[in-house]
């Protein structure tokens, strides 16, 4: 959360977590609340997944992010750049991106989630938004 302060549209991932529990943590609230983060509950079966808070759209601090850069392991540079290459050409367009993992098509998710034994259960539906708070 370090970096929340300067982040547009950040989302919080939270998987393996009661409902019960997840409705009680006022720091996801507050966090919403202060720093626009937003946050996923992740479910095995991808398309179970659930917005439980909107992330909110900032101006990106450029200052901060420069000075994060500049702070940055060297390989982050690059990845910027690439970046930077995709915003200029439109997300119509495919970019290689350095450091990103590639996006899997439903066939491959599935593979990759039984290679790594997660429990799945089967589901056509979409990221739905569920207002838990």
């Amino acid at each position: 959360m370090s970096n929340s302060s300067w982040a547009n549209e950040g989302y919080l991932v939270v998987f393996n977590i009661d409902d019960e529990v997840l409705n009680e943590l006022n720091e996801l609230r507050r966090l919403n609340q202060s720093f626009g983060i937003g946050v996923v509950k992740l479910e095995s079966e991808i398309s179970n997944s659930k917005i439980l808070l909107l992330a909110k759209e900032r101006e990106i601090d450029m200052q901060t992010l420069n000075m994060l850069i500049d702070d940055s392991p060297e390989d982050f540079k690059p990845f910027i750049k690439d970046i930077n290459k995709q915003i200029k050409a439109g997300f119509d367009t495919h970019v290689k991106v350095a450091g990103l993992d590639p996006v899997l098509d439903n066939e491959a998710m599935q593979k990759y989630i039984e290679d790594k034994g997660i429990k799945a259960e089967k589901n056509e539906s979409t990221l739905s938004f569920s207002p838990h708070f």
